[in-house]
């Protein structure tokens, strides 16, 4: 389930399908209506994702589009390497932006909106 960090950053915490599908839906739809108005960047942490499927691929590029024309980023991080292999050779790792860890991710997002 998504959760509000800071004003204006989400994070998800995700799962394996099913519920990564849904979760990544709701993030999608937090960032599209976000409360108040205020459109946020979003790390997705997928530690406890095991495998991606071309939805799930389709649904991150999709939030991709929408954050970035809002001026907002997607940050990814905490990728399993089944996960990793699949933003290889999917070729993502060269259109989403990455990070080790949570912490990494938020410090990532907080340093660039400081520039």
């Amino acid at each position: 389930m998504p959760t509000i960090w800071s004003d204006d950053i989400l994070i998800a915490d995700l799962a394996d399908e099913p519920a990564l599908s849904d979760e990544l839906n709701e993030v999608i739809e937090q960032t599209e209506h976000p409360p108040e108005g205020r459109y946020p960047h979003v790390v997705l942490n997928f530690a406890q994702v095991s495998y991606i499927n071309s939805s799930n691929i389709a649904q991150l590029l999709r939030l991709r589009k929408d954050l970035g024309g809002r001026g907002r980023r997607l940050q990814v991080c905490s990728l399993t390497d089944e996960v990793w292999t699949v933003m290889l050779t999917t070729g993502l790792d060269k259109v989403l932006s990455f990070s080790p860890d949570t912490m990494t991710a938020l410090a990532t997002l907080q340093l660039e909106d400081d520039e």
